[in-house]
């Protein structure tokens, strides 16, 4: 299927349509005039992380293209639960915590989509705080079964692991639903986009706005993304990896793309950068060593994308002090010690790390030691007493755990 419109051929070619309804019908629509469309954020943290990437990239897509991009905060939403590939019910925020996450993650919107022109943000809080529940339910309730409800995927999984699904959360799918008829009776909104997890709640809105508006909308939705071992994208052993600096620094945001798998370079340069597709075919083919040349631009473009060129830039140069150079770098996770705590074995490598921050425990920092798990000036640390004795005269310690963790020691000379 050849997709003409601007918007739907370039989002095509990059690998983000999963599942899509009426497209050929929405494709003639987008050849001919500007649309709005909208994708839901939730608010349950004060940034968001690489989860929600891809999310951010399609609306990026619609607003580069001259649609108008809403992107829709779940003030109201947030406030109940989404239950969609959870296996447990949320925390639940209340209405201050929710309005600091939104002001701060404004930032990151834009990054993506200009809120100077035709793009915006809108909060559900502002329509969903004030319906009435009786006569929500007399309009809107009898208009989407629950017999359909229990068909989608995201229910379904839920309860087949017997987990609890409260009616809080049931609600979700109805007021999300409303969303999609309340943008498309206010704003004119026709598209809803969102994760594969979305899709029931997606066609709720779409049937919503059918019954009761009497027009046609539509719905896309991109691929939950996993990374090439099937583990789930943005997600470490440390936690998210969050777009927020605030949260997590531009040098450890660019590492984690820097050390992505070699079989997700293609995919995540179509997807999370802006290069053009001949360019991004050209870098997917390269192997072996040549694959890091790709991995440093992804990480790069990503990092622009994502925090600022200044930002990316700084990032890189990092990088390179501390891989390609072998130099110390101060903006680095960095820490100093006197060099007198090394000579007389009051501070060892095991303190290092753990004040660094690199592992979450000691007995896990001395399970890597024995498996040759850190570095100190790229050597392999071997000795068995933990002692960094030998090293008090170096004017810095650089100290790698694995491929992406590295903080540096400044040791200060005592003075005689």
């Amino acid at each position: 299927m050849s997709l003409k419109s601007e918007f739907l051929n370039e989002i095509k070619q990059r690998g983000f349509i999963y599942q899509s309804s009426d497209i050929e019908d929405l494709d003639t629509i987008m050849q001919n005039q500007s649309i709005t469309g909208y994708i839901g954020f939730d608010i349950t943290s004060d940034s968001l992380h690489v989860g929600s990437l891809i999310q951010l990239m399609l609306l990026h897509w619609l607003d580069f293209y001259e649609h108008k991009a809403i992107a829709l905060v779940g003030g109201g939403t947030t406030l109940v639960g989404d239950p969609s590939g959870k296996d447990k019910s949320r925390q639940i925020l209340n209405i201050e915590d929710i309005n600091k996450n939104i002001s701060t993650i404004r930032n990151t919107f834009d990054m993506f989509i200009n809120l100077n022109k035709k793009a915006e943000i809108v909060n559900n809080y502002d329509w969903l705080s004030g319906l009435n529940y009786i006569d929500f339910l007399r309009e809107f309730g009898s208009k989407i079964t629950l017999n359909k409800m229990l068909t989608f995927e995201s229910i379904k999984n839920r309860l087949d692991r017997e987990q609890p699904l409260s009616i809080l959360e049931f609600n979700y799918m109805l007021l999300q639903s409303y969303d999609f008829y309340y943008l498309n009776r206010n704003y004119d909104c026709i598209l809803q986009m969102g994760g594969s997890d979305q899709w029931g709640n997606i066609l709720n809105g779409v049937e919503l706005i059918r019954k009761i508006n009497k027009k046609k909308s539509f719905g896309i939705t991109s691929p939950l993304l996993t990374n090439s071992d099937g583990s789930k994208m943005g997600k470490t052993a440390d936690g998210a990896v969050w777009l927020s600096e605030k949260k997590l620094s531009n040098f450890d945001f660019f590492q984690y793309w820097r050390n992505v798998e070699d079989e997700d370079v293609g995919k995540f340069l179509n997807l999370f950068t802006k290069l053009p597709l001949n360019e991004i075919k050209k870098l997917s083919s390269l192997k072996n060593k040549e694959i890091n040349e790709a991995k440093q631009i992804l990480a790069y473009e990503v990092t622009k994308l994502v925090r600022g060129e200044k930002q990316a830039l700084e990032a890189q140069d990092i990088t390179n002090n501390l891989f390609k150079t072998k130099i110390s770098d101060s903006r680095a996770n960095n820490i100093s010690i006197q060099s007198i705590e090394i000579k007389n074995h009051t501070f060892s490598i095991i303190d290092a790390i753990e004040k660094l921050n690199l592992v979450n425990s000691r007995s896990e920092i001395k399970r890597l030691i024995k498996s040759n798990g850190v570095k100190i000036n790229d050597t392999v640390y071997l000795q068995n007493d933990f002692s960094l004795s030998k090293f008090h005269e170096s004017d810095y310690l650089k100290i790698t755990i694995g491929k992406k963790k590295i903080g540096i020691v400044n040791i200060i000379k005592n003075k005689l």
